[in-house]
């Protein structure tokens, strides 16, 4: 695919997308953003993302085992969803060749987004995603 630019535009063409970031868990640093950022700070929100992307994917309530797979490919963890009143907040890990702590955060508009094809469509973005 692309790099990340390429990666947020597609994702802010979703239905109901207000905002969409490349965030790197370890750090908690956007590393692309797009859009609105939830509560008008990108980097607060990258940062809060990150926390919680990172307990999900490292604590065994929510990725028993080991970090990676049993065929030694990836995280356990495909995807965080948060569900508000009012939106969906989709976090998608970025599978890389090396140990990657990357994901996809997109805030969508719970009236007008379609969760599924978000969810959906994430994946193959994550998955076409090339870093560095």
């Amino acid at each position: 695919m692309s790099g990340i630019d390429a990666c947020l535009v597609e994702a802010m063409e979703l239905p109901g997308a207000r905002g969409a970031a490349v965030v790197d868990w370890t750090s908690g640093l956007a590393l692309g953003t797009a859009g609105e950022a939830p509560g008008g700070d990108g980097e607060t929100a990258a940062a809060e993302s990150a926390e919680l992307a990172r307990m999900a994917a490292e604590h065994g309530t929510f990725a028993p085992g080991p970090m990676r797979r049993e065929d030694g490919k990836g995280l356990p963890v495909e995807d965080v969803i948060i569900t508000t009143r009012t939106d969906y907040h989709l976090l998608r890990y970025v599978e890389t060749s090396f140990d990657s702590s990357v994901f996809l955060h997109l805030w969508l508009s719970r009236d007008e987004g379609n969760l599924a094809l978000a969810r959906l469509r994430l994946a193959d973005l994550a998955e076409r995603l090339v870093l560095g």
